[in-house]
């Protein structure tokens, strides 16, 4: 049974999870351990658990207990009114809850791209929390230092929806457990499995050397259209940064570099590229022609 404690002030300290911490902080919380980081809504906090994050903590209001209950377990949960409620998250909280969640330690790149998983969310590390699909990953999406956390969750969104299998970070790609990347995600962050490249200039060849056909997207007009591009049998479509797109160096290192075709007004009508979420949804659909079953 959760630990249930009424918190009539705010500034109470044993709020400090969801009153005075920011993201940067949340994530250097838990002394010795790997940080924390906030889960809003009852569909997005049964998701994390589902996956295997601990709760350490839930923040809501005494009508939306009754719908978490089940999933919290022995956790200590703070319920407040609708008023304190509202002013801690700074406006209205129509999903009803808060909750506090330990990170887990994410698997490494090749560990998370050559293990058999039978789709539990323990598969790649002991402990790790990432994923759910069946098989070894055989069309992956890699972030290239995208700074927009909501981008970021938006991405993983249209991963989870597209059936794409893995993502791969950058090393300063922002991170998907910041909260408006979670909220933004709808729990896809959970979903789709990650792990984060620890060396930016070797990644491209860690990749190749587990097998995969790496696809560079730019908006450059001599690119291949990505319906037309070459897959084979596995493969990690590369995006770039909102502003600036792919560095010169991945662009350059990739097998392939693949566009999404512009109908030809856009030009004329000042459109020359789309935005990095709109590019994704599309570019995910084109990486997931003919690709195999997992496994």
């Amino acid at each position: 049974m959760p630990e249930l404690i009424e918190v009539e002030d705010p500034e109470d300290p044993r709020l400090r999870d969801y009153v005075r911490l920011r993201d940067v902080e949340l994530r250097k919380s838990l002394e010795g351990g790997r940080g924390l980081f906030i889960a809003e809504g009852e569909k997005v906090i049964r998701r994390a658990v589902a996956t295997g994050y601990p709760v350490r903590s839930v923040l809501t209001t005494p009508r939306w207990l009754p719908g978490l209950a089940d999933v919290l377990g022995g956790a200590r949960v703070y319920l407040v009114s609708d008023e304190v409620m509202a002013g801690i998250a700074g406006f209205a909280v129509h999903r009803g809850a808060l909750a506090s969640m330990g990170r887990v330690e994410l698997p490494t790149v090749k560990a998370l791209l050559t293990a058999e998983r039978a789709g539990g969310a323990r598969d790649v590390a002991e402990g790790s929390g990432h994923g759910a699909f069946a098989g070894t990953p055989r069309r992956v999406l890699v972030l290239e230092d995208l700074v927009d956390h909501g981008n970021v969750g938006a991405i993983f969104r249209c991963a989870a929806a597209l059936g794409v299998e893995a993502v791969i970070l950058s090393p300063r790609c922002a991170d998907p457990l910041y909260r408006r990347s979670v909220k933004v995600s709808m729990g896809a962050v959970f979903a789709v499995p990650y792990a984060r490249m620890t060396n930016w200039h070797a990644g491209l060849d860690e990749l190749r050397e587990l097998g995969f056909r790496t696809l560079a997207l730019t908006p450059d007009q001599t690119a291949t259209p990505i319906d037309e591009a070459v897959m084979g049998p596995r493969v990690a479509l590369l995006l770039g940064s909102e502003g600036d797109g792919l560095s010169s160096r991945w662009l350059r290192e990739a097998d392939e570099a693949v566009r999404i075709p512009m109908s030809p007004q856009a030009m004329s009508l000042g459109v020359d590229s789309l935005n990095v979420v709109a590019a994704a949804a599309i570019a995910c659909h084109g990486l997931m022609r003919g690709a195999p079953a997992g496994g």
